[in-house]
């Protein structure tokens, strides 16, 4: 940042806002979404909080410009987590269920999404606790939505980011007492991630190997090489359902049962940093396959320990897949 930036930009002038916000922008995306676990509600709020920051920006004080964006996205965050009233409400599968006496209540968050997997160029500070690609993980993600928001965006910004405790706690308007007392708590309260260590390299052909025999034995149906596949306490979820299966064999017949017997199209991708696969299906009156969802897969070693299914197609738009393609 130059003075004869924020000069200008202080002047009214909206390209060298622009040019100020524009590095932090990214960053501050992620930021808002391990927050509200919701890409879309992630990109609203940024996008009140860039507008936030235009309408004051005269009132900046010329220090730290990165920390005076995370608090208005913060505070942004937080408001929009105060009125949870404005989230859609999940859906109601009671007359949906097949018979099937598999699944069990999922405790999962409903409003869960999936981060398309843009690297991430975040450095955290030294105090941080987790590495950028580990506090953008599914599961992470997924943990912070069971703690009270305040303790949320308490352990985003000391252990994720690596505020310095002053600075969290002008960042979230507090005393560095609360900012301390609430991290403790917020430590206490959030579930245990996947350790690093047993999850392979992204991009490795360690990982690349794993997702290969998942897909192979689902196109074949091989019923014995996903139950291998799957680790003891695998689980199979699928927000905003209310509804997941918990072990290999459960998941496994789950999957067969919807579809087996179809033929299948998968294309890969990544999301939070962890391998995704696209389904298509073919349309049985056109030539053509339609999407039927993104799966994000968590491994553990060499197997899969966790599968999030998401059905909104409107998401694959952000990863960059059509709905539609033609078969031939």
């Amino acid at each position: 940042m130059t003075e004869a930036t924020l000069a200008l930009a202080q002047a009214g002038d909206s390209e060298a806002f622009g040019e100020l916000v524009d590095p932090y922008r990214r960053e501050l995306q992620a930021h808002c979404y391990r927050i509200l676990g919701s890409v879309q509600d992630a990109e609203d709020v940024l996008q009140e909080a860039l507008l936030a920051a235009w309408h004051s920006i005269g009132r900046f004080d010329g220090r730290s410009l990165r920390a005076w964006l995370y608090r208005i996205a913060t505070n942004r965050s937080l408001n929009y987590l105060r009125g949870e009233s404005r989230r859609p409400q999940p859906a109601d599968l009671s007359g949906q269920r097949s018979g099937w006496s598999g699944p069990v209540r999922s405790d999962e968050p409903w409003w869960l999404e999936p981060y398309p997997d843009d690297p991430d160029e975040l450095t955290p500070g030294p105090e941080a606790r987790y590495d950028a690609r580990e506090s953008i993980a599914l599961s992470f993600v997924a943990g912070l939505q069971h703690l009270p928001p305040q303790q949320r965006a308490v352990l985003v910004l000391r252990d994720v980011l690596g505020f310095p405790a002053a600075e969290a706690a002008d960042i979230l308007g507090t005393t560095q007492t609360a900012v301390n007392s609430a991290l403790i708590r917020a430590r206490a309260g959030l579930r245990p991630g996947q350790d690093p260590h047993d999850v392979p390299v992204p991009r490795s052909p360690a990982e690349a190997a794993v997702v290969d025999r998942f897909v192979s034995a689902f196109e074949r149906f091989d019923l014995d090489e996903l139950v291998a596949l799957l680790t003891d306490d695998a689980r199979l979820t699928m927000p905003p359902e209310p509804d997941e299966h918990r072990g290999p064999r459960a998941i496994s017949e789950f999957l067969l049962e919807h579809l087996g017997g179809q033929e299948l199209k998968f294309l890969p991708t990544r999301a939070n940093g962890q391998p995704a696969l696209v389904l298509y299906l073919p349309d049985p009156s056109a030539p053509i396959w339609r999407a039927s969802g993104l799966t994000v897969l968590t491994l553990q070693g060499d197997r899969i320990h966790a599968l999030t299914r998401f059905g909104d197609l409107s998401l694959l738009a952000r990863f960059g897949f059509p709905r539609i393609l033609p078969r031939g």
